[in-house]
């Protein structure tokens, strides 16, 4: 068996030896050179497995390199060599196509993960394992629509790269989905997907969450705990609701990003962590960092490269799809026949804008299942809400009948919560009631509400009561 092959590309002799050295322990045969010129020759002779190039050559620049093998040796993984905390060579160079990017001085247990990485990518690549991966994962990504379909080929395109990707979109459209896509396509597939959500993490836990800490570091510390970094070794982070965190935490993230290295708290040394970060949110990052709340380095650094997930009103045309794929989920979970939609309810559900997307289309097809009588849903049972029918698309009209309703409602007026926790604690009261009434009989308290017993299960388990 051929050993595999790498080319290294840098004017510094000291950088070569130590690469060629570190590289031929992992059982790697290397060729190194020292300008643009030499490494065109060295490709136009054989063909490498992976590829390290400095960014600047005495003849050229990384760029060079990086932008010829794209387009001549489209299989090889290439990483770029930079100084040390230049974010902008960094970005630039994964945005041209880099694989990953190594800084000066080279942290050698670093390097070496990232190699093991890119050649299982390669492997990958020669054997039509990551398009395999594609077709079965791809499927829980539902739709045909040609926004779906540029969805999911961009999925496979990033899924063969470590560039940092922002994926952009409104709450409910799937973006953590597209997060495990990507990180389940890709090379790291075999290691952990770590999700966690940034608005949910108090401010003053959030470097210990993070980063992890040290025994005795602070009251509380009792043992030594790994940070979510630690945690994503070797896979991926995916920070969702990014735009939540506080200002001092993105200075600690951009660094830990940038030197691929974490600090416990407490801790005296740096730890090395391979992770790969995706991020998401729901809210216009570049215009947070025009307002000056998120820091316009750290959004250059995870905002390489951006996904935008569409709303489900911009492809009506895979509600369907989706509905039949919930109402079969829907049914695997309860028992119960799989629900059919009317004519009427497939109308209703066309002309409707979906401001929540498809967490809310689950939502409102498990409320009709519970209210319909019989396994055949109907226009009524989908309790649509007219606001966001799609008529109304007029800016000034649409936001009169806004007003004139809440106008209207004293309810949702006087309610402290907002008008869907007035509803639920009316609804919270009625049933108890009904309930103690009837002695906790659900059939008799259903009876007495007017609803069928399943509507009862429904709500008992929607309001939390037990």
């Amino acid at each position: 068996m051929n050993p595999q092959t790498v080319l290294v590309i840098d004017d510094e002799r000291d950088i070569r030896e130590l690469l060629t050295i570190t590289l031929g322990r992992m059982d790697l045969q290397v060729d190194a050179v020292g300008t643009v010129g030499e490494a065109r020759r060295a490709l136009g002779e054989r063909s490498y497995d992976l590829c390290f190039t400095d960014m600047r050559l005495p003849d050229g620049n990384g760029q060079e390199v990086i932008e010829l093998i794209a387009a001549s040796h489209p299989d090889t993984p290439v990483a770029m060599i930079t100084a040390y905390g230049n974010v902008d060579a960094a970005v630039n160079a994964l945005k041209a196509g880099a694989f990953d990017f190594v800084s000066k001085p080279v942290d050698i247990q670093m390097l070496r993960g990232l190699v093991r990485t890119a050649l299982r990518l390669a492997e990958e690549k020669r054997n039509g394992g990551a398009a395999a991966k594609t077709g079965d994962s791809g499927d829980r990504l539902i739709g045909d629509s040609a926004a779906m379909q540029q969805v999911r080929s961009t999925i496979g395109k990033l899924a063969r790269n470590q560039a940092p990707v922002y994926i952009a979109g409104e709450s409910g459209v799937g973006k953590e989905l597209v997060a495990r896509l990507i990180h389940e396509q890709g090379p790291r597939a075999s290691g952990p997907f770590v999700p966690v959500n940034c608005g949910a993490i108090p401010s003053e836990l959030m470097e210990s969450e993070f980063f992890g800490h040290r025994k005795g570091s602070f009251t509380g510390a009792s043992v030594d705990k790994e940070g979510l970094f630690q945690a994503a070794q070797g896979g991926t982070l995916f920070l969702d609701e990014v735009a939540e965190l506080p200002l001092h935490m993105q200075v600690k993230l951009l660094r830990a990003i940038q030197e691929k290295a974490v600090r416990p708290i407490g801790g005296r040394d740096e730890i090395p962590v391979d992770v790969r970060i995706l991020s998401a949110t729901h809210k216009n990052l570049g215009q947070l960092v025009e307002q000056g709340q998120f820091r316009q380095d750290l959004f250059y650094r995870i905002n390489v490269i951006e996904l935008r997930v569409p709303p489900l009103r911009e492809r009506r045309g895979d509600v369907p799809l989706l509905s039949s794929f919930i109402l079969k989920a829907l049914a695997g979970k309860s028992g119960d026949g799989v629900g059919q939609l009317s004519p009427a309810a497939r109308d209703a559900l066309d002309a409707y804008d979906f401001p929540g997307n498809v967490r809310e289309l689950e939502n409102i097809l498990e409320r009709a299942m519970a209210m319909c009588d019989g396994a055949v849903i109907d226009a009524s049972d989908l309790m649509l809400p007219q606001r966001g029918a799609r008529p109304a698309h007029d800016t000034a009209s649409s936001a009169g009948h806004e007003t004139a309703t809440t106008a209207a409602s004293p309810a949702a007026a006087s309610a402290n919560g907002g008008l869907d926790d007035y509803i639920s604690n009316l609804e919270r009261t009625a049933i108890v009631k009904a309930l103690e009434e009837s002695r906790y009989n659900k059939t008799a308290a259903a009876r007495k509400l007017g609803i069928t017993f399943r509507a009862l299960r429904y709500k008992l388990k929607k309001l939390g009561i037990d």
